[in-house]
């Protein structure tokens, strides 16, 4: 009978011992909206970090991604989240800046100078900073993922150096940063409809446009363009945002989890960008396509004119924020 009793009493520990890892956690149906196509990196992000919340939640807490703008676009679902209505969002922080101005420091001209500089950033003390203005918009930043940086094609010359945009008609997105950018450097800058950005470089109404290796490939850039620039200047993150009312609900193993798995559908996310970076890139120069880098040296040049801009827009970004990333940065570099 003891032997009975003390059996039963290991096992009754044993399960009361292993029933705490899932007791906190609550079935959750988790709708992620975003505006782009599941075929997207975003989707290798999402699986991965699916199959974390699945190992750390014993499957209670569930993601739901609807592609390609199926909720709204992204500053539509982002309000949705402020008021409570809808779970989560990755939105790039470009159109976020009319509810968060201090995002526009992430359209500032050559910030980066590669993407390391950026992870370190974005993953550090800056960052955190960035997830703090967000909660203070009724926003939870689980993680920065990656949107990525953006280069130049064009059909007129190379482009090694600052002087090289001189009189260059370039595309941009509606961007008063953008334009800025493109102006001080000499160029015409020109803003336009993406669909349009094809057909204007054929005919030539248009010498030039901007965007990531990958958008260039897919969009077929290369057959009505002879020369590209690695100038990386502009490096656009993701945000994987939560409605702070709805996280604020959920116990802390529930938050601890979706953060930790943010962060392992981060990586996963990031590898798969830069692989296919470089599967684009070589296509271009398969297709036939003068690819340049622009040098550190040459770099360095254009930040330094490019200054007038971040001054101009420091005030409607946030003083601390500009200084505080450019001091963050400076650190980095040395």
């Amino acid at each position: 009978m003891r032997k009975l009793l003390l059996t039963t009493t290991a096992i009754a520990f044993a399960c009361s011992a292993a029933a705490p890892a899932f007791a906190e956690f609550n079935d959750r149906n988790i709708r992620v909206s975003n505006g782009i196509n599941a075929d997207h990196p975003v989707g290798n992000g999402i699986k991965a970090m699916q199959e974390c919340l699945d190992t750390k939640s014993g499957g209670k807490l569930k993601l739901t991604a609807f592609w390609g703008g199926a909720l709204g676009g992204d500053l539509q679902a982002t309000q949705a989240l402020r008021s409570g209505v809808q779970e989560a969002v990755v939105t790039s922080s470009s159109p976020l800046v009319g509810i968060e101005p201090a995002l526009g420091v992430f359209d500032l001209p050559f910030l980066f100078a590669n993407a390391e500089e950026a992870y370190k950033v974005l993953d550090g003390k800056f960052g955190d900073m960035m997830n703090e203005k967000m909660a203070a918009v009724g926003l939870v930043n689980l993680a920065y993922w990656e949107n990525g940086f953006r280069n130049l094609s064009n059909s007129v010359r190379p482009v090694t150096k600052w002087e090289d945009f001189e009189g260059m008609k370039v595309r941009v997105m509606q961007n008063n940063v953008f334009l800025d950018t493109f102006q001080n450097l000499g160029a015409n800058a020109t803003p336009m409809a993406f669909g349009e950005v094809f057909s204007a470089l054929e005919t030539k109404t248009i010498d030039a446009q901007e965007n990531p290796y990958v958008t260039i490939d897919t969009s077929k850039f290369f057959e009505v363009q002879k020369y590209v620039t690695e100038t990386n200047h502009a490096y656009t993150p993701f945000l994987f945002l939560f409605s702070k009312a709805i996280f604020d609900t959920y116990t802390p193993e529930e938050q601890a989890a979706l953060r930790e798995c943010a962060v392992v559908g981060r990586d996963v996310e990031r590898k798969v960008i830069a692989d296919l970076n470089k599967k684009s890139l070589e296509k271009i120069k398969a297709a036939g396509l003068e690819v340049n880098v622009l040098s550190p040296e040459e770099q360095t040049r254009i930040r330094e004119k490019s200054m007038v801009v971040y001054e101009k827009h420091k005030a409607e970004i946030g003083a601390d924020v500009v200084d505080g990333i450019l001091a963050e940065l400076a650190e980095i570099r040395k």
